[in-house]
């Protein structure tokens, strides 16, 4: 989709999700502090902690310049070292204090002052960001890379396979199947419009190995009468939205994953993943998102 944006619109607008559907938004949060919580919440974990080493050597960096601008203000240091004066900043920073190396002047003091003050700031945010980020419940499931259509109980049925890659206890586990696609109102202007689809069974008391979703496409279905053309002409996306409590974590668990048309495969099926062996249970996930030609019974 980027490669489709023209280059004079790039700049300050960030793409939204495959929900919008080639959209773009005005990226206000854009700036290098803007949200910044949720920007440290969003990142992986390498960039998370190489965004928190580049703001601790700055800090250091900016601070070790400070004490450059003072008379000989630290003792047990080269004459006008910079370096010297770094690590004696990491240390003041990071309140550790070897001694070798101590302000000996009123600027130098008044420097050490502000810098503690913002290292125990700075040690503050980062052991809260630290603690929120492993603490955050991650639900581990598995989604199909491909919904299917075919027959279930003598009615056409779009699926959606997902597991419990964990394979934990997640109770009352429940389900939420959007369709959004484009429609054209009365007065011919063209909205994004939301339909939820009605699933056969869309709660679970106890989720842990596969759950297989199911929507019957009949004649109360949004979805009924329409083919793969008609979806894609109209940009159709379905969103499937996942909720349960993870019994070990005593936490309440969100997953989301989004399908465009393109992805359904019509006239298939899921491929056998659960076999049972003297009252054993076991899953194959080498073969989760394998799909198969549905075979017409005579």
């Amino acid at each position: 989709m980027a490669d489709d944006i023209p280059t004079a619109v790039r700049q300050g607008f960030r793409t939204v999700d495959v929900v919008a559907r080639n959209a773009l938004a005005e990226d206000e949060g854009g700036r290098a502090f803007g949200d910044f919580y949720y920007r440290a919440m969003k990142v992986s974990w390498p960039k998370f902690f190489a965004g928190t080493a580049v703001v601790f050597l700055t800090l250091n960096s900016c601070f070790a310049l400070a004490y450059v601008l003072g008379d000989d203000p630290i003792a047990n240091t080269r004459p006008h070292s910079f370096v010297d004066l770094f690590f004696f900043s990491v240390e003041t920073l990071a309140t550790v204090g070897f001694g070798d190396m101590h302000p000996q002047t009123t600027y130098a003091h008044v420097v050490a002052t502000l810098e503690v003050f913002t290292g125990m700031s700075f040690l503050a945010v980062m052991i809260g960001l630290i603690f929120t980020r492993f603490s955050r419940p991650r639900a581990r499931l598995v989604f199909a890379n491909h919904p299917v259509v075919n027959q279930h109980e003598g009615q056409p049925t779009l699926m959606i396979r997902v597991a419990n890659a964990r394979a934990n206890h997640i109770s009352d586990a429940a389900a939420q199947l959007w369709l959004v696609l484009n429609e054209r109102s009365a007065e011919g202007e063209t909205f994004r419009r939301f339909h939820r689809l009605a699933l056969v069974r869309q709660e679970n008391p106890v989720f842990v190995l596969s759950w297989t979703l199911m929507h019957a496409i009949d004649p109360s279905s949004p979805v009924f009468g329409k083919s793969a053309e008609d979806l894609a002409a109209s940009q159709a996306t379905f969103v499937l939205l996942l909720s349960g409590l993870d019994e070990n974590a005593v936490q309440e668990l969100r997953a989301r994953r989004s399908y465009d048309a393109s992805l359904i495969r019509w006239g298939h099926r899921y491929a056998d993943i659960i076999k049972s062996d003297r009252g054993w249970v076991s899953i194959n996930y080498a073969k989760f998102h394998d799909v198969v030609p549905e075979v017409a019974k005579t």
